[in-house]
């Protein structure tokens, strides 16, 4: 009876923008006392057969498929049963053959770390059997972009994004990053506070995690990161931070208003094969106004699809999730997942970061071109990082040695040559 219900609430027509709002509102901020942390690392992937040509190809999606066996997506092995790997990771792709972990949530770092560490191990021991390498690298110095995930939400993605630049493209097929989940907070307050104090901490932790300096195929410009110069320029409306006093509201509110990616399809869960031109919002189209475009009135199930093509520094999925850092080089991915940790340790660490981040909270452009190389995000990275180890566990002296770097101005691609 109860999925009879759920499919009955999902397939119901959206009528009114008060009601979405509402929706959006329980559905990206699920309240309950912070206990569990998560995170996603990604590798670029390159076949390391003798005679691959130079610069290297793509990974084989077949070969990806046999490699993983019954941890493959379904993405590439529609039949796979994608079992998570022994850690409790599954295993994802993305559009250029990037290959990601994803934890399951869990109630420490310390955990988090442990599983994630032998979740890698084992997936890089599989590829590698299959001769394929995992790249640590935030972005592809060698490859033009390319797309090998021929799904149809990434062929919407490319078409709309290739109207605006080569942006999207560099993103989908040519980054890696390191992302960190965690949860929204107890009640409004807790939420608002956590959610302000990513934002405010957001730049200097991008500078400080800064380490794309070089990707294939972007226009001349020297980026500390130019993963996030992709980000941020690839379409404004659906990746630039929302300033949000009240975020489950505001958020709700800038979703809406939000360009449209795609309409999902007649299957039910997939998009159709065709994307939204111009800069119509999912707020349009409650209102009616592409009646005479699609047909027919939106319902949650595109309301939710619609959410999942919002890709702010931090998004809004239930939980927080933290998308700014670089994927970093070796073993210092866990870095900024301690660092993230200890800083909404509770509600000292949390106000104590957000005072320290006052001074260049929005300088996200500046972050991510000039890194630590910007003196004020430099202290700001420093001091924070500072703040993290003295708060941690379990990681403090990887946290001060991070602090220290960042003093010196020192990139973690630096860090892992040293």
């Amino acid at each position: 009876m109860a999925v009879t219900l759920a499919r009955e609430v999902k397939s119901a027509r959206l009528t009114t923008r008060a009601a979405a709002e509402a929706y959006v509102g329980g559905v990206c901020f699920k309240l309950g006392p912070p206990r569990l942390i998560g995170a996603e690392l990604e590798w670029l992937t390159v076949p390391t057969r003798t005679g691959d040509p130079s610069p290297p190809a793509r990974v084989d999606l077949h070969d990806l498929a046999s490699a993983l066996g019954p941890h493959a997506p379904t993405s590439i092995a529609p039949d796979s049963p994608a079992r998570p790997l022994p850690a409790g990771s599954a295993v994802t792709l993305e559009p250029g053959g990037q290959v990601e972990l994803s934890s399951t949530p869990l109630p420490s770092v310390e955990e988090l770390c442990a599983a994630l560490t032998a979740d890698t191990e084992r997936l890089r021991s599989r590829l590698a059997r299959a001769e394929i390498a995992m790249v640590d690298s935030a972005a592809d110095v060698a490859r033009p972009a390319r797309r090998v995930l021929q799904l149809p939400r990434y062929r919407a993605m490319e078409e709309r994004f290739d109207r605006i630049g080569p942006y999207g493209r560099l993103m989908m097929c040519n980054t890696a990053a390191t992302q960190v989940s965690v949860d929204a907070g107890a009640d409004a307050a807790e939420v608002s506070e956590r959610w302000s104090a990513l934002y405010a901490m957001g730049p200097a932790l991008l500078a400080a995690f800064a380490c794309s300096p070089r990707l294939r195929g972007m226009p001349d410009g020297d980026w500390a990161s130019q993963r996030m110069r992709a980000w941020f320029q690839l379409d404004v409306g659906r990746t630039d931070p929302p300033p949000l006093p009240d975020p489950i509201a505001g958020y709700a509110r800038w979703a809406l208003d939000a360009p449209m990616l795609c309409v999902i399809g007649g299957c039910g869960d997939c998009p159709d094969d065709w994307s939204l031109a111009g800069e119509a919002t999912f707020a349009d189209w409650i209102s009616g106004a592409l009646d005479e475009v699609i047909g027919r009135r939106p319902d949650y199930r595109d309301l939710d699809y619609h959410l999942s093509t919002l890709f702010p520094p931090v998004r809004a999925a239930g939980h927080l999730e933290v998308r700014y850092l670089d994927a970093q080089p070796a073993e210092l991915w866990r870095v900024p997942i301690a660092a993230l940790d200890a800083l909404l340790g509770d509600s000292d660490a949390i106000a104590e970061a957000a005072a320290l981040s006052a001074g260049t909270a929005g300088r996200w452009r500046e972050a991510g071109e000039f890194g630590l190389r910007d003196q004020e995000l430099r202290c700001t990275a420093t001091d924070l990082l500072s703040l993290a180890a003295s708060r941690s566990r379990s990681f403090s002296l990887e946290l001060s040695a991070a602090a220290e770097r960042c003093r010196h101005g020192r990139t973690p691609i630096q860090e892992a040559e040293a």
